[in-house]
């Protein structure tokens, strides 16, 4: 019998295998869902499904350049035993290729992309059934460069930590460095120029608020403050970070000028920022299986 695109969705909705597996095990079971879904739970292809309320904060950062073109992506998994095997760096690789090949709006876009007649979702479920644990592409971004640009990409600690930077120039290995140096410090914008408002307000607030200060008159509060958003302004701005390479007198901006470049963008991923990871204890977990 014919096997409607709505049965597919609904199967793969289900048990979270991709759509030719949900497509083939639909033609197996002449369209029945029921026994579609045990085929499958046979098969052990329905791993995915089980893996849905997981957090993945572990995984692997990863840079990609192609001609004038780069990608930078987080692909997360569950463990970072997972993130080190062959199959997690395999998917790592071909995702960030497809991005930078295809340059697609956001991570729904790029899921649904076309692979090999199947979609980028659906490899990285394969992966998930093949691991046993949950596999997300949790973010990516992309840079266009000119003739007179330069990419910089540079990984730490196996792909835990990645940058990607953008410069005015041909000189790669100084982009190269810059980069380097944006994985190891973490600057949050390129210069103090590019700080936003609402955030200057917000340090000068907690600042005017520090201990230290009260009880001194407001022109003295305001002077001492106006020192502080100085050094807090050149911490978090690359420009005006002592070069990690240098003697610690050198400025990035000073030591990219001084190579006749200039630093456009950057971007820096570290795996699981901002995700609130399970506190699980492990051998307890294990413990309790064996129970």
């Amino acid at each position: 019998m014919a096997i409607k695109a709505a049965q597919v969705k609904e199967l793969r909705e289900k048990t979270g295998v991709g759509m030719m597996d949900a497509k083939k095990a639909l033609v197996a079971t002449d369209g029945d869902m029921d026994k579609a879904i045990e085929v499958l739970r046979e098969k052990g292809m329905a791993k995915a499904a089980k893996k849905a309320d997981a957090v993945a904060a572990e995984g692997m950062t990863y840079v990609v350049v192609d001609g004038d073109t780069a990608a930078i992506i987080e692909l997360n998994s569950q463990t970072d035993f997972v993130a080190g095997n062959k199959e997690f760096n395999d998917l790592l690789h071909k995702v960030a290729q497809v991005i930078v090949e295809n340059k697609p709006a956001d991570v729904e876009a790029a899921l649904a992309l076309p692979v090999d007649g199947e979609t980028l979702n659906d490899l990285i479920i394969h992966t998930t059934q093949v691991t046993g644990e949950k596999i997300t592409l949790r973010r990516f971004a992309l840079m266009d460069k000119t003739a007179d640009q330069v990419f910089g990409a540079y990984s730490h600690m196996g792909g835990r930590i990645s940058a990607l930077a953008l410069l005015d120039g041909q000189d790669e290995d100084v982009a190269k460095d810059v980069a380097m140096h944006i994985a190891a410090i973490n600057p949050q914008y390129v210069s103090r120029e590019d700080v936003p408002a609402d955030v200057l307000d917000q340090e000068k607030s907690v600042q005017m608020k520090s201990e230290d200060l009260a009880g001194k008159p407001d022109n003295i509060k305001e002077k001492m403050v106006e020192g502080r958003l100085h050094k807090f302004l050149a911490e978090i701005s690359l420009n005006d970070q002592p070069f990690v390479k240098g003697d610690g007198k050198e400025t990035v901006a000073a030591y990219v000028n001084s190579k006749g470049a200039k630093v456009v963008r950057f971007v820096r991923y570290e795996v699981g920022e901002g995700i609130e990871k399970a506190d699980n204890d492990f051998a307890a977990e294990v413990a309790a299986q064996m129970g």
